[in-house]
């Protein structure tokens, strides 16, 4: 299985959701907010007042929720490679305000995690991103603690191909999946 294999599964069954179709892309999905519901409970992802989120469409659930929570959310400047907007105005989930409400930033400041979309991860957490792009191999450069959310369609054990980056916890539509990474995972990781 491949990622097109994935992103055609996912339209097929009908749980991709704008943008369409969502090949090239870390699919938007039904269930999306309840899965970022599930995540922002975790008392893990609780912990963390502060944190790096993608831009991609399927986390703007996740970054409306957090942002009204009280989080400060860093979110990857779009235009400006390395930039990052620092966000604390619940307007600023959607990323078109969020040039305007958020303060530019070279690096995120006492950001503790960090939350990646994916186009497939594994129970022991590996993600596979759609293989560019920011957030591409992960974060490896601040070396927090990272978190996804995907449906369930997602889950894919063994992956596709090797994984980009690892996850801690996946946020489900009701659900979380913690991660345990065993002996045969990759030791570099």
């Amino acid at each position: 299985m491949t990622r097109d294999q994935v992103w055609a599964e996912l339209l097929r069954e009908r749980v991709a959701v704008y943008p369409l179709p969502p090949h090239g892309h870390h699919p938007n999905f039904v269930g999306a907010k309840e899965a970022a519901t599930a995540l922002l409970a975790h008392p893990q992802v609780q912990a963390h007042r502060c944190l790096i989120v993608g831009a991609e469409r399927v986390l703007y659930p996740l970054r409306k929720q957090a942002l009204a929570a009280g989080v400060t959310l860093y979110l990857p400047d779009q235009k400006r490679e390395g930039w990052y907007f620092r966000v604390t105005d619940p307007a600023g989930a959607d990323l078109k305000r969020s040039r305007e409400l958020g303060e530019p930033k070279l690096k995120p400041e006492r950001a503790t995690a960090a939350v990646l979309a994916c186009v497939a991860v594994g129970r022991a957490g590996g993600r596979l991103s759609k293989g560019f792009g920011w957030g591409h191999s992960g974060l490896p450069e601040f070396g927090l603690p990272t978190y996804t959310v995907a449906h369930r369609r997602m889950l894919k054990d063994p992956l596709p191909c090797p994984p980009d980056s690892w996850v801690r916890l996946i946020g489900l539509p009701g659900e979380i999946v913690e991660c345990v990474r065993n002996e045969t995972d990759s030791p570099t990781s």
